[in-house]
């Protein structure tokens, strides 16, 4: 079956004072990867909930692929869904987890024991089918909720922080297993988190969310390097939010003093020759530095007050181990990799 899209309207959901959704309205295409993405509270969770059918919105419309479900039963929306505890059954094994949404549709005994087996082997785990599953390793328990998840073939999959359980090695394995198993199927998934590094991974597109509302919705590398306000730049990164006055123009560009610049601080370089002459200076003191094996994070105090996070790959960080506190050092930036805010950055190259 083709994978379905999804088109939310004027969503608005509140809790008491609490705004959780505040007008959201979104476009997820047939087959499509999109992550929601931001800080607790943002609401993100409360929007794939709403479209999952276990929060009822106060207004705004949910429709999936040609049908209004705002109000349908959550068993009635043709939909997957794995949780961040992932919601097996202790007493029953492997194999039983997985047929357990098939027994409830009353499908004939083989043909429920054969997609179950079958959704299995899709997550690399028919061999583990008869396994208790205290017997399981964090991650196969997550392949197991998959499994059981993807067993009905629903045309859309919805996901709530389903690898945040899970050790830095085995998640970052799990994503690319998750992704993998999206392209497979071509499912319409929705993934919740709030791990920037996560959604990068994975997605085709990225909503950004905060108090209720979408900040930006774009591809991961759009929303990396040409974030539209400064709240999505800093919570995608190590980002550095500078003025004009703060810096300037190499090869004399002029910078003016009321714009506002988006600098990742792996972007910036210890050698100007590096920078071409559209690049811009920084000019500071050293106030910290740490080493972090695949680069040195150095913080640098510019005569504002501001501080900047400079991180220099360990491949060209010549010197940062004998940095002083203290120590006067300038930093340069080439022009591709400053991106303006606003309207105060007009002029500015980027």
């Amino acid at each position: 079956m083709a994978p379905l899209p999804i088109q939310i309207d004027g969503l608005r959901k509140t809790y008491g004072d609490f705004v959780a959704l505040d007008d959201v309205s979104l476009a997820i295409r047939p087959g499509e990867f999109l992550t929601l993405l931001g800080p607790s509270g943002s609401g993100k969770t409360t929007l794939l909930m709403a479209l999952a059918g276990f929060t009822r919105p106060e207004a705004g419309t949910i429709r999936i692929g040609d049908r209004d479900v705002t109000r349908l039963a959550p068993n009635l929306r043709d939909i997957g869904i794995v949780f961040q505890n992932y919601a097996l059954f202790p007493h029953m094994s492997v194999l039983e987890n997985v047929e357990y949404p098939l027994r409830l549709r009353k499908l004939p005994r083989a043909e429920v024991r054969e997609r179950a087996m079958a959704a299995l082997a899709r997550v690399k785990l028919d061999a583990f089918a008869a396994r208790d599953i205290a017997a399981l390793s964090g991650g196969q328990r997550q392949r197991v909720a998959l499994a059981r998840a993807i067993v009905y073939e629903p045309r859309v999959m919805l996901m709530d922080e389903p690898l945040s359980a899970l050790d830095k090695n085995l998640r970052e394995h799990m994503q690319f297993e998750i992704r993998r198993l999206h392209d497979d199927l071509g499912i319409t998934t929705i993934y919740v988190t709030h791990d920037q590094r996560e959604a990068l991974t994975m997605s085709d597109r990225i909503a950004v969310m905060n108090a209720g509302r979408i900040q930006q919705i774009d591809a991961p590398q759009t929303i990396y390097h040409r974030p539209d306000s400064g709240f999505v730049a800093a919570f995608m990164g190590e980002a550095n939010i500078l003025t004009g006055r703060d810096c300037s123009g190499l090869g004399g560009q002029v910078i003016a003093p009321g714009a506002s610049l988006m600098v990742r601080a792996e972007s910036f370089h210890l050698d100007p020759t590096a920078c071409g002459p559209d690049g811009l200076r920084l000019d500071g003191t050293v106030s910290g530095k740490a080493f972090r094996g695949e680069n040195w994070l150095v913080h640098l105090a510019l005569a504002s007050g501001q501080e900047v996070m400079l991180s220099i790959p360990s491949s060209r960080a010549t010197g940062c181990e004998s940095l002083m506190p203290g120590q006067p050092l300038s930093a340069y930036v080439p022009g591709a990799h400053v991106h303006p805010l606003g309207a105060a950055a007009a002029g500015v190259a980027a």
